[in-house]
């Protein structure tokens, strides 16, 4: 087994994790409105943070066989903050669109494009950000301390960089775009 086989493993875990998420998410909207069955969709439903809590025990027991720290441990904890923090909002927002196409549920509300909607919008996302790399970063925290080999555990500080970066890019990007090019709700154009 070359050296890299525990990260592509890992790498490839981390994409079923991503998959399960949305076929367990679109299993529980299917149960829920095309077969009429809330309390097995509900059950579903709860079902999801079962995919991140695997995901977790596996990197945890993997950094603690031994294996060095890679980019994909630090993946995993990101994946894990960012689905914590974003998943009621990617839920509520497959389910408007399930009810609406598949049980006759009014349309979607769409995000604003004018006005100070849209600046409140996108800094509730970019704190949304802000609270997925706090708890990504918490989770490399633990993954250190339960291996207690800061030699082993080394690569995952570079993830401090990488939310750093992200979060700079989002202000930018999100709020601050939407102030700098502010169009006045109502106005032509």
């Amino acid at each position: 087994m070359d050296a890299n086989t525990p990260s592509i493993l890992l790498y490839a875990l981390i994409v079923s994790c991503e998959v399960a998420f949305w076929v367990v998410l679109l299993s529980s909207l299917s149960v829920r409105y095309l077969w009429r069955r809330d309390v097995l969709s509900r059950w579903l439903l709860l079902a999801l943070p079962l995919v991140d809590v695997l995901l977790l025990l596996f990197t945890a027991l993997d950094l603690g066989a031994g294996t060095p720290a890679t980019f994909a441990h630090g993946l995993a904890a990101v994946y894990v903050g960012f689905t914590v923090a974003f998943g009621s909002t990617l839920i509520r927002w497959a389910d408007d669109h399930f009810a609406f196409r598949f049980a006759g549920g009014p349309a979607p509300a769409k995000a604003p494009t004018r006005g100070w909607a849209v600046v409140r919008y996108d800094l509730g996302l970019w704190l949304r950000c802000i609270g997925a790399w706090v708890l990504a970063l918490g989770l490399i925290e633990a993954l250190i301390a339960y291996v207690g080999n800061d030699e082993a555990t080394a690569p995952l500080l570079d993830w401090y960089r990488h939310g750093f970066g992200t979060i700079v890019i989002w202000l930018v990007f999100g709020p601050l775009w939407s102030l700098l090019f502010f169009r006045r709700a109502g106005a032509e154009g």
